[in-house]
């Protein structure tokens, strides 16, 4: 995601490292190169223009502080002016005093709409609200069918009058079984439609009129890029949207959908799909987004993911295994699987400052291996999962994993001895060790300073001689 508008951004700083200051002059080759990465973006003609005229505006007679260089100022400005573009702040769900609060799904044919409702109901469960799916579109086939599975999975009651009944029709029903039932919030899917077809585009205006929903979200694939801007505004124009969706932004995004929703209707991205899975929908924060299209990264999502995930007593359980060195190939495992369910291993680095620089490649590379890794520990028994041990001290052991994975015993050897590296490493950063930086200082107490050798010797501690390591002792 961005990945390319990312290179784009940081070849455009370039040619003001080095400078004293930003002028006319220096930053007419930087907004080039930005302008160039949003038209390549997909982001709409008209965005582009007003987004650099504003950049120039702001930057340009800037003071730059002392210790800040005029390339650090031009990204600062440029992230807050990526962040406006993009709303400014967290658009949250319009709260209502009476419920159920009413949500009206529209977009295109094929943009999502049906898993995006999906993921907004489970998104509303955890944050424990009840709501309750409606099934209104009749024309896909099998549209309802999967609805309801979808909703099956994850816990959240469908209602639907089958495929015979109109659409605002079945909505209005559902509406009525809500209020009657007690669910606090009604999501409505709904066809996907062209803003070109009148009668299509009729029947969602009926469909609102007799539900009077509080929210009308446009669910947008990020795929089509400026596209976005006209989808916008059409759907923004006959049925007035009062947000969107941004699905697909796991695929190859330019970002183009991203910067041109907004400037375009006036009303802000709620949510973000980042993935097939019914989980993955995230609320949209344009500051974090900014961050990671300049490629700062976005811990505070890393850091909410983890949260979600993870439970206190497993990081508690896990540290104490990590102090004692008891760490095995199980809870190994289970920390890979951690990160698959918080999304792809490219997706998650990503969010680490600095980490943009990695090519997919190298982190296709990564995720594969650690495919591998699983494989190898699914051949393990589970006394052997528990006790690495066993493995380095028998080949027979080894070679049996790399038949049952399909593995060459190599391979294996190599998994072992990095584990038990890892171990090892990771056991000494618990208790306080830095391998290389000697043992860190108690608070309060003054570190012990080496005794010096006598006079007449060398200034060097004495060390034993090396031996050769075996296996089992890497």
């Amino acid at each position: 995601m961005f990945d390319e508008l990312s290179a784009r951004f940081e070849d455009a700083v370039k040619g003001l490292r080095g400078q004293d200051k930003i002028s006319e002059t220096n930053v007419d080759g930087a907004l080039k190169e930005v302008r160039r990465a949003l038209l390549e973006a997909d982001v709409s003609l008209s965005v582009v223009k007003d987004f650099i005229s504003e950049v120039r505006k702001k930057a340009v007679g800037t003071e730059v502080v002392r210790g800040v260089s005029p390339d650090q100022k031009f990204i600062q400005v440029v992230h807050c002016q990526l962040a406006e573009v993009m709303g400014g702040e967290k658009a949250s769900l319009a709260k209502t005093s009476e419920t159920p609060t009413v949500v009206l799904m529209a977009g295109l044919q094929g943009a999502g709409k049906t898993t995006a409702t999906a993921k907004l109901g489970l998104y509303l469960k955890d944050q424990g609200r009840r709501p309750l799916m409606v099934g209104a579109d009749i024309y896909r086939p099998a549209a309802i069918e999967q609805l309801k599975t979808l909703g099956e999975q994850i816990g959240i009651d469908v209602f639907s009058l089958g495929t015979e009944t109109k659409p605002e029709e079945i909505a209005t029903a559902g509406l009525a079984k809500a209020r009657m039932e007690g669910y606090d919030a009604l999501l409505v899917d709904t066809a996907g439609r062209l803003q070109i077809d009148t009668e299509m585009m009729g029947e969602i205006v009926r469909i609102r009129t007799a539900v009077q929903p509080d929210e009308v979200l446009l669910v947008v694939d990020s795929m089509i890029g400026q596209e976005a801007a006209e989808l916008t505004r059409a759907f923004h124009e006959q049925i007035g949207i009062t947000g969107a969706i941004l699905t697909k932004l796991d695929g190859d995004s330019r970002g183009g959908a991203a910067l041109s929703i907004r400037k375009v209707s006036g009303q802000p991205i709620k949510f973000i799909g980042t993935g097939e899975k019914v989980e993955a929908l995230q609320p949209f924060y344009p500051e974090r987004m900014a961050s990671r299209i300049l490629g700062m990264g976005d811990v505070l999502t890393l850091v909410e993911k983890a949260q979600k995930e993870v439970e206190l007593a497993d990081v508690k359980n896990m540290q104490k295994k990590l102090q004692e060195a008891s760490f095995d190939f199980s809870d190994f495992l289970q920390q890979m699987r951690l990160i698959k369910r918080m999304g792809s291993l490219g997706g998650l680095m990503k969010m680490i400052p600095g980490m943009n620089q990695i090519d997919d490649g190298t982190l296709k590379k990564g995720e594969d291996q650690l495919k591998r890794i699983e494989a190898m520990i699914g051949s393990m028994t589970l006394i052997e999962r528990c006790q690495p041990e066993l493995l380095a001290a028998q080949p027979a052991r080894r070679r049996r994993i790399a038949v049952g994975s399909g593995h060459q015993p190599a391979d294996v050897d190599k998994v072992l001895a990095d584990f038990q590296r890892m171990r090892a490493f990771m056991q000494q950063v618990s208790r306080g060790n830095m391998p290389g930086m000697g043992t860190a200082p108690e608070m309060g107490r003054t570190p012990r300073v080496p005794a010096k050798v006598s006079q007449g010797g060398s200034s060097r501690r004495q060390r034993p001689a090396k031996r050769k390591k075996g296996f089992g002792e890497l």
